[in-house]
């Protein structure tokens, strides 16, 4: 069977890996006490991707939980399905990491990453053909943003080949009122480009927009923006050699039909246009860097980062433009045949 580790860390990462696994429980017809109550034996079909099952016929996900903090570990244990975790695999801190970058990567989650990583181990080693990692963090944070690609880089020394997808919640000041949050995502941004191989991107900003403009909301929650997040796709015109589908038979529980679409457009480069400003506008200033460099960063890391950023953009705005003297081409030729 070909299994996937899931890790969550972080207040923001908990609280999405929690729904997660109330929807894939839910799919599968596993109660919040791991036993399976469904009705189908196709409910069961590789269970095994998420899930070990035990010798008395519960099924545990296969999920590593980490904070810096204990608040949110104790609310995942006390929420709906909170017990069908393996204790062993709540690793947490006691002093947070303050929404500091350096904290996450460098001082309070460097002491604690072993212990995360051990925890990481055994869960590997139980597995018969181990296919990559997902994590769910937040970039805007310290926990998520620091820790989580500090974890993800350890991974990845230690399992160079296997694959690793992040579902990475990009920050928004409309939605967050933690000003150095541009900091926490660029710099987590440079850890991303070179150790993680997939980025699920989900941006507060576009979510925001959605429930303002849209749904008119004056105070969108975080609830409203998750509730609305299948809507900040929009579908454009698509060249058929490069859309892969697939369909499957049996829709989700309470739903007649559900689809999902996911691409790497270059329209990304906005968000990331959108996080490098933000950050350039702080860092000319040195605001809030002492938070920084007081944990033992140097501002070159900040001067790399922001080159990385800066770099990112102009590889997507390279591409862009090379699609667009396409079509302009593609156009031009249209345009000699009508003639002729």
């Amino acid at each position: 069977m070909r299994e996937i580790l899931h890790v969550q860390g972080g207040q923001c990462g908990n609280q999405i890996g929690s729904k997660f696994w109330e929807v894939v429980c839910d799919e599968h017809g596993i109660d919040p006490t791991g036993r399976y109550t469904g009705t189908s034996d196709l409910q069961l079909e590789r269970v095994n991707v998420y899930y070990n099952e035990a010798s008395c016929g519960r099924f545990v996900p296969r999920a590593v939980l980490m904070d810096l903090e204990p608040g949110t570990m104790d609310s995942v244990r006390t929420g709906p399905y909170g017990q069908i975790f393996r204790p062993d695999n709540f690793v947490f801190g006691q002093s947070g990491a303050g929404n500091n970058w350096a904290k996450g990567h460098y001082t309070e989650g460097a002491e604690l990453i072993d212990s995360v990583l051990d925890v990481v181990r055994k869960e590997a080693e139980n597995c018969d053909c181990l296919q990559g990692f997902q994590v769910c963090h937040s970039l805007g944070g310290g926990t998520g943003s620091g820790m989580g690609t500090l974890l993800i880089s350890k991974i990845r020394e230690e399992y160079p080949d296997r694959m690793m997808l992040t579902f990475s919640v990009f920050p928004s000041p409309k939605v967050s009122d933690t000003v150095v949050e541009p900091y926490n995502a660029t710099l987590s941004v440079h850890q991303l480009v070179e150790n993680a191989d997939e980025c699920m991107v989900l941006d507060n900003e576009a979510l925001y927009d959605i429930c303002f403009r849209t749904l008119k909301l004056t105070t969108p929650s975080c609830w409203n923006l998750w509730v609305v997040c299948p809507n900040i796709f929009d579908c454009g015109k698509w060249i058929p050699n490069n859309v892969k589908s697939s369909v499957c038979d049996i829709p989700p529980r309470g739903l007649s039909m559900a689809s999902t679409f996911i691409g790497n457009s270059t329209s990304i480069q906005e968000m990331f246009r959108r996080v490098s400003e933000q950050f350039t506008a702080m860092f000319r200033r040195k605001a809030f860097l002492h938070w920084y460099t007081g944990e033992g960063m140097d501002e070159m890391e900040f001067t790399e980062a922001e080159s990385n950023m800066n770099d990112l953009v102009s590889e997507y705005q390279q591409y862009q433009d090379a699609t667009a003297d396409e079509e302009g081409d593609y156009e031009d030729e249209e345009e000699e045949l009508q003639e002729m």
